[in-house]
């Protein structure tokens, strides 16, 4: 089993317990009986998205949601890598074809309620297959049949594949990571998404470590903003939820101690200026979301 399905390897850690907190927040964007169709995009490559997609879709199916996951990057679609299914046949197949039903490409995974669909051959257009009629009516026909419909895009500073999918999905989400993300880039897909009529869900940040030596691995999530006419009606302002995850290995307690141990003052010291340095970070991202209310 790959290692990056943290929500079906490890479905009570605390990462797990983040992904369906994500999960829950987003349900209030549909009505219960309606499907939801969400893209996921970052910035720029190397950011996180397709494991947050990979991990969100598996958060839903684990609430006996019917979910497919749509590799929309059909340049350097890595979601079959993750599922360990096969790449193609796949969307840019079904985009380029006249007869198949989106249906035929889908990939059914080891996870119950869990189905991809592979970016497929790498085609010599793709920003224009997915501007297709084709591709919208892939989506309606997917939205009778499943209750979740993700789609794992590309980086919207070096296509515009995610702007293009960002038009016909109920809502956008980008991945962003922590000291790799600009700030000026985040508001320049903020901008661009807005200017086609796509609906901003929320910022996703991860990869800012919570404790230099104490975890092994961190990961941080800064939630979600909804916009839904139903949540709006309890409060209009923008709901951010905030919570700190840390992920330990068993094997991982005895260098933990060690490493506490040799600490020394100008250790502290470190902590504490990149403890400052994240708390900027947070205070900046705050600010922007607040002035994009």
């Amino acid at each position: 089993m790959n290692s990056e399905l943290i929500t079906h390897r490890d479905p009570k850690s605390p990462i797990s317990e983040v992904f369906k907190t994500l999960r829950t927040n987003l349900q209030f964007m549909k009505h219960k009986d309606e499907s939801i169709s969400l893209l996921v995009t970052s910035t720029m490559p190397g950011e996180g998205k397709t494991w947050v997609t990979s991990n969100l879709g598996i958060a839903f199916a684990q609430s006996d949601k019917k979910v497919v996951i749509i590799d929309s990057d059909m340049r350097k679609g890595r979601l079959h890598n993750v599922f360990d299914t096969k790449i193609f046949p796949g969307l840019s197949n079904y985009l380029a074809e006249d007869k198949k039903s989106i249906k035929d490409y889908l990939i059914k995974t080891e996870m119950e309620n869990l189905w991809i669909i592979p970016a497929g051959n790498v085609p010599p257009n793709p920003s224009e297959l997915l501007s297709t009629e084709r591709m919208l009516q892939g989506l309606e026909e997917l939205k009778r049949s499943f209750d979740v419909i993700l789609f794992d895009s590309t980086p919207c500073m070096l296509v515009t594949d995610a702007v293009i999918i960002s038009r016909i999905v109920d809502a956008t989400m980008i991945v962003s990571s922590h000291k790799l993300t600009k700030m000026e880039n985040l508001k320049t897909v903020q901008k661009n998404i807005e200017n086609v009529g796509g609906k901003i869900a929320g910022v996703i940040i991860n990869r800012i470590p919570v404790s230099l030596k104490k975890y092994k691995s961190k990961y941080y999530y800064y939630g979600e903003r909804s916009k839904t006419e139903d949540v709006s009606q309890e409060n209009n302002s923008s709901r951010i939820h905030q919570e700190e995850v840390t992920y330990v290995e068993e094997n991982d307690y005895e260098q933990i101690a060690e490493g506490e141990q040799e600490d020394s003052n100008q250790n502290r010291q470190q902590k504490s200026k990149k403890k400052q340095e994240q708390d900027e970070i947070m205070e900046q991202i705050d600010q922007y979301l607040d002035d994009n209310k």
